[in-house]
């Protein structure tokens, strides 16, 4: 089993590198082999480090357009590397007389190539394990990295991290939207749980900005409370609405740090914590009824709506009536503003789509190994949505004459 096993990984070796039929044959053994393998790679990426160098300079060595081109070769220089599964290698690296040459394969003062490091990150960042990135980058760069390695190169992040959490924030954001995500770590020996809080305000220029990030077993207010106490620790003064889904004690949690804010239950939210109660059959039309309450034209209009509709449905499904008088005020606070802004705070649409966007790249990662290996991950994904943040929030002039209208001073432009 273990020769057709050999045979079969030899026949792949012939095919993948257009290898003529009996050329392992020619070596009297494994070391052999191995040494002959080796200067194959070693002569590799030497090459491409001299073609580096050609493009370097702006011409080929032996090339009359060196004549007094200011700068020339000017020799080798050694250094040790990592490479595939070979181990650590040295190399000749070529350099120029003006000590101007910057390998990007191998860079000055390195051990391994910035890109291949870049390259991991991105991987991990991606989802993928620290098995599936050691295999990806012995493939396609032809160097072994062991998951070990993996995790030294990603730890690098952590710093970043924590620089990022505590780093200052602005004085006032116009709106803040809130909420939680779970995902699967291991902690002490058990598959738990956790929560990532995630918070992202609105600037005086318009623009979304992810405020933090925090971890805890469980989403709660009493955890709110903290990252609540933790954005006011890190310089912002003023919140004029908070955005939130009907987590029991969110509201009072809010209003302990930041009293003047406008609290503000996701309507969406509340749609669908409402249709669950009934059955199939009849929520088409229940849901189109429950439209005079939340798309009335103001909060008057919306409460006799909800009135109109309890005399319809109170009987058979009170409880999701109920649900609406017992959060009322919580949840009509939108109807005190222009259309503009009413569209962007009656949903926590806007961090569930970064929510989503963090999901695309933990959700091939079905359980973490540690919180830090979470918060990696999570940071990274962040990051990437926010690059697309590039630009003010759709109507941004006119809604920003409306919160000056609103808000007055407090908007502090």
């Amino acid at each position: 089993m273990k020769k057709k096993s050999k045979d079969q990984d030899l026949s792949k070796l012939l095919e993948q590198y257009n290898l003529p039929e009996g050329f392992f044959e020619q070596f009297k053994n494994k070391e052999e082999f191995q040494s002959f393998f080796e200067s194959l790679i070693k002569g590799g990426i030497e090459s491409m480090l001299r073609a580096e160098l050609d493009e370097h300079l702006g011409y080929e060595k032996h090339s009359p357009k060196g004549y007094n081109s200011g700068n020339s070769r000017n020799g080798y220089g050694k250094k040790k590397v990592k490479t595939e599964s070979l181990g650590d290698m040295v190399l000749s690296i070529p350099r120029d007389r003006n000590s101007s040459f910057e390998p990007g394969l191998i860079p000055k003062h390195s051990r391994m190539s910035a890109k291949l490091e870049d390259a991991i990150i991105g991987m991990y960042s991606r989802g993928m394990t620290t098995k599936d990135i050691e295999e990806q980058v012995a493939e396609i760069y032809g160097v072994s990295v062991s998951a070990t390695t993996v995790s030294n190169i990603t730890n690098k992040l952590l710093k970043e991290v924590r620089e990022w959490q505590v780093r200052p924030l602005e004085a006032v954001y116009f709106t803040v939207w809130m909420d939680g995500i779970r995902i699967k770590i291991r902690h002490n020996s058990k598959i738990v749980n956790k929560c990532i809080y995630l918070v992202i305000g609105l600037t005086k220029e318009g623009k979304k900005e992810v405020l933090g990030m925090w971890i805890d077993e469980t989403e709660s207010a009493s955890f709110w409370l903290k990252v609540l106490t933790d954005l006011k620790n890190r310089g912002v003064e003023d919140i004029f609405i908070a955005c939130t889904d009907n987590l029991t004690g969110f509201t009072k949690a809010i209003k302990s740090v930041f009293p003047d804010a406008i609290t503000q239950l996701c309507i969406v939210h509340q749609i669908r914590n409402s249709c669950k109660f009934v059955s199939w059959k009849e929520r088409k039309e229940f849901a189109k009824d429950l439209r005079q309450v939340y798309a009335a034209v103001n909060v008057e209009s919306a409460a006799q709506g909800l009135n109109d509709f309890e005399k319809k449905w109170g009987d058979k499904y009170g409880y999701a009536i109920q649900s609406w008088r017992k959060n009322w005020e919580n949840l009509v606070p939108y109807f005190d503003f222009p259309p503009q802004i009413r569209k962007i705070i009656y949903t926590t649409n806007i961090i569930e789509s970064l929510n989503s966007g963090v999901r695309k790249y933990t959700k091939t990662k079905t359980i973490f190994p540690h919180d830090d290996a979470a918060l990696k991950v999570v940071y990274m994904a962040v990051a990437k949505v926010e690059k697309k943040w590039t630009l003010p929030i759709r109507d941004w002039g006119l809604m920003l004459q409306q919160f000056l209208i609103i808000f007055g001073d407090r908007c502090r432009l």
